[in-house]
């Protein structure tokens, strides 16, 4: 059974950053794609990042140059770092693998302006 933990959000204020966590149990978190995922209320579920397992990345439109998604295979640990936030920003923040249609609880990120 494979479980993955998000953590690291909070409230900050715009122009602010923070740096969340995924923890991935099992032992396949190597050989697979992954990324990060948000949802706002009342808004669809969005893919803001993703990262192969050999380190390639891409991100959003409305995210690049300001968020960077990295991994250490050996750890089973993805990071998202959100630099120069936005109340745009705002959202449920979610890890998962690219092919699992599966969600855990996610991390609250909240933007003040």
């Amino acid at each position: 059974q494979v479980q993955l933990v998000e953590s690291g959000g909070g409230l900050v204020q715009a122009g602010g950053s923070l740096r969340l966590s995924c923890v991935a149990s099992g032992d396949f978190f190597s050989l697979n794609a992954m990324g990060w995922y948000r949802q706002a209320p009342g808004k669809q579920r969005e893919l803001v990042a993703s990262i192969s397992t050999g380190g390639r990345t891409n991100y959003a439109a409305s995210v690049k140059g300001r968020f960077t998604v990295s991994r250490d295979n050996a750890l089973h640990t993805m990071w998202l770092q959100m630099n120069n936030l936005n109340p745009n920003d705002t959202a449920v923040y979610y890890c998962n693998f690219i092919w699992s249609d599966r969600w855990g609880q996610g991390t609250q990120v909240t933007v003040s302006s």
